[in-house]
């Protein structure tokens, strides 16, 4: 399943044109509040597919029967542009579990021309029979996506994972469509762009989202 939410219109539109916004993304903290709003609406959108039960609640006056989640999932976000989103998740799915990967682009190409990504660190709960949400702020040219995915079947056998990423390329999509399994995974994309550049950044897009979110980095 695939699920493109500025197709529909509401306040994530918002939020994601000011992300991209290029006066107004050189607020750090306010980038980083609406990647988290942003990642609340996914969380809320993503509460429709999963299972609920009944349960009885005492008021002051009464008893009343709600649906509450039957079960919490666990968060997993790519470092470091994916915590913003990450955060918003977790603001709504208070009760969840969370973990971290942490990736490292190469600048080297292999022999296809595809930007190499280097799985460097994972730490996660157990996520058998889990539904797990993995959070990221891109998807380009969806390699680091792909191997995030793979990286978390090594650590258990998820009920179903939804992949977050408020930014997709249409060429990443293609990648993710061709390396992911037809079952047991949904994407949830806040748009997805047409172009994407020889060395994998996505245009229009919204420029390098961990630098937004958290300053530039040393040159290596």
């Amino acid at each position: 399943m695939i699920t493109v939410l500025n197709k529909s219109n509401s306040l994530f539109n918002t939020y994601l044109s000011e992300t991209r916004d290029e006066y107004i993304q050189k607020d750090s903290f306010r980038f980083r509040r609406n990647m988290e709003r942003m990642g609340s609406i996914f969380a809320y959108e993503i509460s429709k597919q999963m299972q609920f039960d009944g349960q009885e609640v005492s008021t002051p006056f009464g008893i009343a029967e709600e649906q509450v989640i039957k079960q919490q999932p666990v968060i997993i976000s790519v470092l470091r542009a994916g915590l913003p989103v990450h955060h918003g998740v977790l603001n709504f799915f208070d009760g969840a579990s969370g973990g971290f990967i942490s990736m490292h682009r190469d600048n080297d190409k292999d022999k296809d021309g595809n930007i190499q990504v280097s799985l460097e660190y994972i730490s996660c709960p157990s996520i058998n029979d889990k539904e797990v949400i993995l959070c990221d702020a891109m998807i380009a040219s969806g390699a680091s996506m792909s191997l995030a995915y793979k990286s978390l079947l090594s650590r258990g056998a998820p009920k179903h994972v939804h992949l977050i990423a408020v930014i997709a390329s249409k060429e990443g999509l293609e990648y993710l469509r061709k390396k992911l399994p037809s079952k047991g995974v949904s994407l949830w994309l806040g748009a997805l762009d047409d172009e994407l550049t020889d060395k994998s950044y996505i245009v229009p897009g919204h420029g390098d989202a961990g630098d937004l979110a958290y300053g530039a980095k040393d040159a290596e």
